[in-house]
């Protein structure tokens, strides 16, 4: 392939046989669907969109993108590609670090496993080489000791691990692959997967070999353009000047609680008044910060690492307070305290959950609590320290209680008989940001393809003002435009994700960085119509894998809570979230008929 930017090199790992086999990268699908989420989902597409999720069928895939491993700014993502179990969709889930860069200095793109390994298993990577090795000395293990294990083994210098815990394999419906201790491809059930498959581990060793572009005076220019706008002091992505830099993702926790949008207490209200301070960056850094690690290339450092100084978790030290997480187990669930909050996050990443969804069946059993639901199965009081604490070990390892809540939200809502207490959107939980309160990510949650997310649209860059162009200022509270302004978001970052550049990005770049970007070093004409082209392409091929699988009409929904329960809380006092008229709106600038990718649009976009 004469394409730039890869190392042409995908391993395919057949875990029944043992054996690997290394194959080049498609041409006409690197041009079609780039890398990272899209190319994964393309071969999540052709490995049969009907295959159950923990079957030995399904396909894990550990994906780069073009500009992994190279200058680029931010670009230190690696998406894991799959069928959910938890959904039952196509789902791609991110993590940062340096494993991306590290496997493309090995010389790969990806990693494709299938099948089921005999016994446990991890593979181990370097120079171009990819082995299956036994890994029944780490199996039961948590994540922090299997790190600490494999550093061990092959020294820390130039060396990345990727690992599920215990919940993982347990299968958990929400369990997660953790790099490097504290960075989780979170969302989706991904470690539930590897899991199933009996893999345990990636390890990989790689010193740097900085990717070259095809056109190095044009990739110059496009880098420094790139790096000109992160670097800007009216953005919030400036070093160690702009709110994401200075205070990490938990910038947003005051900024989005003043205007009535941080979901609290299992979203029966839309704010957490002045408790929002403890668990916000602010506080954070005034408290408890003690570093500002970073990733691969990236001049941002949003990493927030801190160390508890008192109370029963004093000692501990970990990466890091983040928005969602903090809101997750802290708000969500009736607990004020930061230091709480990164103990439930420690604990997350150690047994191996994503940090988000964990705090779902956590405080739907709050609420069931609260209201006299729980049948005798014993009560959760909100903000209950050593209880939330006993409840991430118990989903970790399914025991009790816990068997049912590893199922996800809606498994113990329904559970308790009231599954309207379960705030998810095909069977995944809601992140930080309440829909009566900022209309798009309404919209943005109900046609995610993965489920709840607030990575498939990112309206609250343009919602909450945080992004440099004004053109895309919209009032948080209205809802017209919001499902054109979700179709461009969805569209430039199934692009981005697939190049794979952090979301971040976005607060500084747009389609013109990262088309340049591309273009010099891929060494084809790309404009920013290609990159809203292909992210499109992208996000019909996934929706109708999708449909493929059942999600059809009706399938684009709410919690009824945000539909029907007005806020009562101060910046959006009395709304609801109008989702009948985004989704028509929607629909129609999509070209979708209630939710299903015609015919006529998949052949329109090469995708059939």
């Amino acid at each position: 392939m004469a394409l730039g930017g890869y190392a042409n090199n995908i391993a395919w790992i057949d875990l029944n046989s043992g054996k690997v086999e290394y194959k080049p990268v498609p041409e006409d699908l690197a041009l079609k669907y780039i890398g990272g989420r899209g190319l994964g989902v393309k071969l999540v597409f052709d490995n049969g969109p009907k295959v159950e999720a923990l079957s030995p069928d399904n396909i894990l895939c550990f994906m780069n993108g073009p500009l992994t491993g190279s200058e680029a700014n931010m670009s230190g993502r690696m998406a894991v590609v799959t069928k959910s179990p938890l959904t039952g969709t196509v789902t791609d889930s991110h993590h940062g670090g340096w494993s991306a860069a590290r496997l493309r200095w090995a010389g790969f793109d990806g990693l494709v496993f299938k099948g089921k390994a005999a016994k446990p298993t991890y593979a181990y990577i370097t120079d171009g080489k990819l082995e299956l090795l036994d890994a029944s000395g780490v199996w039961g293990k948590g994540v922090h000791d299997t790190v600490k294990f494999f550093k061990e083994k092959y020294g820390e210098k130039d060396l990345t691990v990727i690992a599920i815990g215990p919940a993982g394999e347990k299968l958990v419906k929400f369990a997660c692959w953790i790099n490097e201790n504290d960075r989780a491809s979170g969302r989706g059930g991904t470690g539930c997967v590897g899991g199933s498959k009996n893999l345990k581990a990636i390890v990989i060793k790689a010193e740097k070999k900085i990717v070259k572009a095809a056109d190095r005076d044009k990739w110059k220019a496009a880098h420094d353009r790139a790096l000109k706008t992160i670097m800007a002091e009216e953005n919030i992505t400036s070093p160690r000047k702009g709110g994401l830099s200075v205070y990490g993702t938990n910038v947003l926790t005051n900024i989005t609680n003043g205007i009535g949008a941080y979901p609290t207490k299992n979203s029966m209200y839309t704010a957490y008044g002045e408790n929002a301070e403890t668990l916000s960056g602010e506080w954070v850094k005034q408290n408890i910060l003690v570093d500002d690690p970073t990733c691969h290339a990236c001049p941002v450092a949003c990493k927030k690492e801190v160390e508890i100084k008192d109370g029963p978790w004093k000692g501990l030290r970990m990466e890091s307070v983040e928005y969602e997480p903090a809101w997750s187990v802290g708000a969500n669930c009736g607990n004020p305290d930061a230091r709480t909050v990164a103990k439930m996050i420690d604990l997350a990443n150690d047994y191996g959950v994503d940090a988000i969804e964990v705090g779902h069946p956590i405080s739907v059993w709050m609420e069931a609590s609260e209201k006299g639901y729980t049948n005798g199965g014993g009560k959760l009081a909100w903000g209950d320290p050593k209880g939330m604490t006993d409840a991430v070990r118990m989903i970790g390892m399914r025991e009790g209680l816990g068997d049912v809540l590893a199922e996800g939200a809606d498994a113990i809502a329904k559970h308790f008989g009231h599954p309207e207490l379960a705030m998810t959107v095909k069977g995944q939980a809601i992140p930080a940001y309440d829909p009566r309160g900022l209309k798009g990510m309404g919209i943005g949650y109900a046609t995610s393809n993965r489920g709840a997310c607030h990575l498939r649209a990112y309206t609250p860059a343009a919602e909450l003002g945080v992004m440099p162009f004004n053109s895309l200022k919209v009032d948080p509270l209205e809802w017209k435009g919001k499902g054109e302004l979700v179709m461009i978001f969805q569209n430039v970052h199934a692009f981005s994700d697939s190049m794979d550049i952090c979301k971040f990005s976005a607060f500084a770049e747009g389609a013109e960085e990262y088309a340049s970007q591309y273009s010099a070093m891929v060494g084809v004409p790309f404009t920013a119509d290609d990159v809203l082209k292909t992210g499109e392409r992208i996000y019909n091929l996934e929706r109708h894998y999708n449909n493929l699988n059942g999600f059809r009409e009706g399938s684009d929904n709410l919690p009824k809570r945000f539909l029907e329960e007005p806020s009562d809380q101060a910046g959006s006092k009395g709304h609801v979230c109008e989702l009948d008229k985004m989704l028509a709106e929607y629909y129609e600038k999509r070209g979708w008929k209630d939710g299903v990718v015609p015919e006529s649009k998949l052949k329109e976009l090469g995708i059939i």
